[in-house]
């Protein structure tokens, strides 16, 4: 009763120590740079003190047990052989019989010290099943499509008759979003609230907007990443909860904001996209995100093994491995989050250019902070607080949307006062 409690406690420090020490090891650079040494070794020493304060209560505790069965064990051989040797003076009992009871005793006696040593790793496995049970216990709140597919058919044939027009409509679109709304922790105001867009097949949209909008959010959105909390987004003119998770996230390519490469080589970095690629299709997709001239100059090229995290690159070479990534799956959807932001301006218009010719009946979704990054989109799309503010083409929001025109100004300034 007394040590089982503080073993969860002890498993709370190691979680607390094993926190600090996973910050201090990401961001060294910054804690030195902020000359924070001495006090992350003090954060770490607070946390490791407590912890060997309670591994300390409990192994007192534990080792008053050893001696106290002991004292027992003997007390108990003590006063067999004390009231034994009385019944032998009387003749009452033999010598064998006094024997026999010390050899039983003290056999039960040690038996009882071993549990001991179990109650002791019992008491840790069972707090440590409670804390791990809490997490294999949680119900994922992202399932499946609801429909099973005999259902879905049935419901497609039941309503082809009254829906034929909104179908073919629908078929014209890649992704639309209907009045949707979404936050994160389900307060008021919404991230995102009343977005409604649609994207053709083969459409090139650009979506810009402050820091913090919900730009990234709403790309989210599409792989189900998250759910909406009200409305409905559509890919293919089905509902994303209608999917299959695995068949909805196949359609899509996402590039995240932060590039994130495997202990594994280059060449297998790429082939997460698609696993069976050949070589070809991976120097293909890699010259359309213009990594090719790079991996070239990399001791063994596509053998080369990136360094935990992608460390041994530089933030733009990590970044168009990751593109590569997206590029070489086949897929109907590329979304690109602030992806070519480690990109200068001609790298970044090579790769869009070849990215047009390879793909151009591949739906592009791109978030970007550069005027020059969007400006050649089909349409560019202006979020302010989490809703549209405007949408159009680089021409028709120069003229039509001050918040995009500002943007332009603040970025292309010199150059259109030079002419």
């Amino acid at each position: 009763k007394k040590v089982e409690p503080l073993f969860l406690i002890i498993q709370e420090g190691i979680d607390l120590i094993n926190s600090i020490l996973q910050e201090d090891i990401a961001g060294i650079r910054i804690i030195k740079a902020s000359v924070k040494e001495t006090y992350e070794k003090l954060r770490f020493g607070k946390a490791n003190d407590a912890l060997i304060a309670k591994q300390l209560k409990i192994l007192i505790l534990i080792s008053v047990l050893n001696p106290i069965a002991n004292f027992f064990m003997y007390l108990g051989v003590a006063i067999i052989i004390w009231n034994g040797g009385k019944s032998v003076a009387a003749g009452t009992t033999t010598p064998g019989s006094i024997m026999a009871a010390i050899t039983y005793t003290t056999q039960l006696l040690l038996s009882i010290l071993m549990m001991v040593g179990v109650f002791q790793t019992l008491s840790r496995g069972m707090t440590s099943w409670r804390r791990i049970s809490d997490i294999l216990e949680i119900k994922p709140e992202l399932t499946d499509g609801t429909l099973s597919s005999s259902l879905r058919a049935e419901a497609k044939l039941r309503g082809v008759a009254e829906s034929k027009t909104k179908s073919i409509q629908s078929d014209n679109y890649a992704v639309e979003f209907k009045d949707v709304s979404f936050d994160y922790l389900k307060e008021e105001p919404p991230i995102l609230s009343n977005i409604n867009l649609s994207i053709k097949k083969g459409e090139t949209i650009a979506i810009m907007g402050a820091t913090g909008c919900g730009k990234s959010s709403l790309v989210s959105l599409i792989p189900r990443f998250y759910d909406v909390d009200s409305g409905q987004v559509l890919i293919d003119g089905k509902d994303v909860k209608d999917y299959q998770i695995h068949e909805l996230r196949d359609k899509i390519a996402f590039v995240l904001q932060k590039s994130e490469l495997f202990s594994d080589t280059i060449e297998g970095n790429i082939k997460w996209g698609k696993p069976e690629a050949s070589r070809e299709e991976i120097i293909h997709a890699a010259s359309i995100a213009q990594a090719d001239s790079f991996i070239n100059d990399i001791p063994d090229a596509y053998e080369n093994v990136v360094a935990e995290r992608g460390m041994s690159l530089s933030g733009g070479q990590r970044q168009r491995i990751s593109i590569s990534r997206a590029v070489l799956k086949s897929s109907d959807i590329l979304v690109l989050d602030d992806s070519t932001s480690a990109l200068d301006l001609k790298t970044e218009s090579n790769f869009y250019e070849a990215l047009n010719k390879a793909k151009p009946d591949c739906t592009k979704i791109i978030i970007a902070q550069r005027i020059a990054s969007v400006r050649r989109a089909d349409r560019i799309v202006v979020l302010e607080n989490g809703t549209i503010s405007a949408c159009g083409s680089h021409d028709e929001l120069l003229k039509s949307c001050d918040i995009y025109k500002d943007i332009y100004l603040s970025q292309l300034g010199e150059e259109v006062q030079n002419g």
